[in-house]
């Protein structure tokens, strides 16, 4: 049965109306341009390390051109939305924008790589309000039988964005300079502050409290928000220190080493600290109910498991495409891409299923395709053809597509506008901690398969890891024909137990929906009457 709102929704958890849809258009192509913003970003950097790395040096180093970036966006995006719920939407991403913006132009105009890295890092300072402001906006805008319309839109952004941006990227670097994959931004960005400020105008309760009408009415006033700082910079500390230890433990540094069990423990004992402020704050950044309900700590633990099963697919996918599959860069590229194509359109129809069923059934239908779909990947054939694992992933994008959007959308609607910004967040950096485990446990699963093949492997002399590997299946003219298929199958295997083990995620994140997940989302009506959101 399809879910239903809970009875015990108290009357400071509800949802205003959704303006009228013709004011809405703006707005939507706001948030879209700003979606672009973040979605592009990685993906065009990635094209062009080799043209930056040559102009500015720095090789040892460059991996933290995204780690530095995911780092910050990570860590802020807790903070951001316990401010969009105290303060509004609005001021977050007109800030987010503007900061990305201007950590754009500063990327465009680095001198060295250590410049660079650092400007990156500014950039993942806006990017962290892009990301889950803008999933936050799109619930205030629409009602919960309408969300589906635009998180398509969002999603599409998205998945154009994953396509395009290698393309753009390449162009760029080969034909004009690397830095204008950074200068393109700024266009981009004026027009959606543009579009925020002048159609974007945002109205609640608690507006309208501070600004008296409450105490006009006879109502005791209204004490002016309070943000809780040293939350904040608790929860930034630990989340730096968790995620520098995830992206760099086995790259910079052994696991088994001092750096590491530093790191680790550092993160570990910071995250007790800031247990303790949390629960001493009036209004804490990360607060008590994000896990005290049922819905949101299992959408939370659910989300988690699948940006740890997403890294198999989009991390892995096209190195097995090039060097299994003897693939150049573009097509490897597409291999993966009629995954980002399939799933925003699982997405889009997906409210057809959870409207009959309900958000945890159609969720784990999704996961249900994702896991068959997972496990059906070492079963292809050595060394086989493009479609094979391009029909993989075109399935696993529909399985995908089905799973998160119900997930978000039932969360989005099981509380009020005063505590969206904070759940989603929550779910968001859920996910992004996820991805970061499962990019440094798969690396850790691949490269263990490849040193035990390579170490049967008499006359290789290659170290143990991934890269390495494909680097040298680069080049398959200077290898012989029985060491290059040697190779090629020592990597199919270091795929395929990366994909087995995201089987294992998958099949976790099964058991968190049929355990931990309510049967039924408490699904909060919303008034009629007013509007938290008006875009004009």
């Amino acid at each position: 049965m399809p879910d239903h709102p809970s009875s015990d929704a108290g009357p400071q958890q509800a949802v205003a109306t959704a303006p009228a849809a013709r004011g809405r258009g703006p707005v939507v192509a706001a948030l879209m341009l700003s979606m672009a913003l973040g979605a592009i970003d990685g993906t065009i950097v990635s094209t062009a390390v080799p043209q930056i790395v040559g102009d500015l040096g720095g090789f040892s180093v460059f991996s933290w051109l995204f780690s530095g970036y995911l780092l910050a966006v990570t860590v802020t995006l807790p903070l951001y939305g316990k401010i969009s719920d105290t303060f509004g939407r609005k001021p977050v991403l007109i800030v987010g924008i503007i900061v990305f913006v201007i950590g754009s132009l500063l990327c465009a105009t680095a001198w060295n790589m250590a410049a660079l890295i650092a400007f990156r890092v500014v950039q993942g300072l806006g990017g962290g309000a892009l990301q889950g402001t803008v999933q936050t906006i799109a619930a205030d805008l629409y009602p919960l039988k309408e969300r589906p319309k635009i998180q398509a839109k969002l999603s599409t952004v998205w998945a154009t964005s994953s396509v395009a941006g290698p393309a753009v990227g390449g162009l760029f670097a080969g034909h004009l300079d690397w830095r204008w994959i950074f200068l393109i931004n700024l266009p981009t960005g004026a027009l959606a502050l543009w579009l925020i400020v002048k159609h974007l105008h945002e109205t609640s309760r608690s507006a309208a409290a501070r600004s008296g009408t409450g105490a006009a009415r006879g109502a005791a006033p209204v004490r002016r928000p309070r943000l809780d700082w040293a939350g904040a910079l608790a929860v930034f500390a630990t989340g730096a220190l968790l995620v520098t230890a995830l992206v760099q433990g086995g790259v910079a540094w052994p696991w088994l080493s001092a750096p590491s069990f530093a790191f680790f423990g550092g993160a570990a004992a910071l995250a007790v600290a800031t247990a303790v402020i949390e629960r001493r704050a009036a209004a804490p950044i990360i607060p008590g109910w994000v896990w005290r309900r049922r819905t949101i700590a299992a959408v939370n633990l659910a989300l988690g498991a699948m940006g740890l099963l997403t890294v198999a697919p989009t991390v892995f996918v096209p190195t097995y495409a090039q060097s299994v599959l003897g693939l150049g860069p573009i097509p490897a590229g597409f291999v993966l891409s009629v995954m980002t194509l399939s799933w925003p359109i699982a997405a889009a129809l997906s409210s057809r299923v959870y409207n009959r069923i309900g958000f945890r059934l159609t969720a784990v239908t999704g996961m249900s395709v994702a896991t068959l779909t997972l496990l059906s990947f070492p079963f292809l054939p050595f060394p086989g053809q493009a479609w094979q694992p391009a029909l993989v992933m075109l399935v696993l994008g529909c399985g995908l597509g089905l799973f998160q959007l119900p997930l978000i959308i039932g969360v989005q609607s099981s509380v009020g506008w005063s505590e969206r910004g904070t759940a989603t967040a929550s779910i968001m950096f859920n996910r992004q901690i996820g991805q970061s485990v499962g990019a440094a446990l798969f690396g850790a699963v691949a490269n263990g398969v490849l040193a035990g093949r390579l170490a049967h492997a008499h006359g290789l002399r290659l170290s143990g890891d991934l890269d390495s590997v494909s680097r040298t299946l680069g080049n398959p003219d200077s290898l012989d024909t029985a060491v290059a298929d040697y190779l090629r199958r020592a990597v199919d295997s270091a795929v395929d137990s990366v994909f087995l083990g995201a089987a294992g995620a998958a099949v976790l994140t099964l058991l968190v929906l049929l355990f931990v997940a309510p049967r039924r989302f408490p699904v909060i009506q919303e008034e009629s009457r007013q509007e938290n959101a008006d875009a004009s």
